[in-house]
């Protein structure tokens, strides 16, 4: 669980915001990066989610699609993309932003994350990612 209490020189967000990934954890992404396209459907649960994270925190999405360097799709940047889809699914209004790199935040819902608790545990769990 996250520390409660700020470090001295640390910036507020790190408080208020909750990273979130987007592939895997708000869309399925069950084809992977396939055309570049946002595809598939939310994860089930993630509208609910969102909903109930937003009354307490700031969410911010964090996604490789946002990035500044990918390539357009359909004349439109990762950061439309993730907006139209979410507007869509009618999440976009619980999202206060969409980055393309981990923001500060007091905690991250990843798919692809490893927990730290040590190092040894750690090693381990890499070792068993594609056992």
């Amino acid at each position: 669980m996250p520390d409660k209490n700020i470090r001295e020189n640390s910036f507020p967000d790190e408080l208020k915001n909750i990273g979130i990934d987007f592939d895997g954890v708000i869309h399925k992404n069950r084809k992977g990066y396939y055309d570049g396209t946002i595809y598939d459907d939310p994860v089930e649960g993630s509208y609910e989610a969102l909903e109930t994270l937003s009354k307490k925190y700031d969410i911010v999405i964090f996604t490789t699609k946002a990035k500044p360097d990918r390539g357009l799709i359909d004349g439109k940047t990762g950061i439309e993309l993730v907006s139209e889809w979410l507007e869509k699914y009618d999440m976009l209004k619980f999202v206060k932003s969409i980055v393309s790199e981990k923001p500060r935040a007091v905690a991250y819902i990843d798919d692809k994350g490893i927990r730290f608790e040590n190092w040894e545990n750690c090693l381990q769990q890499v070792d068993n990612i594609l056992d």
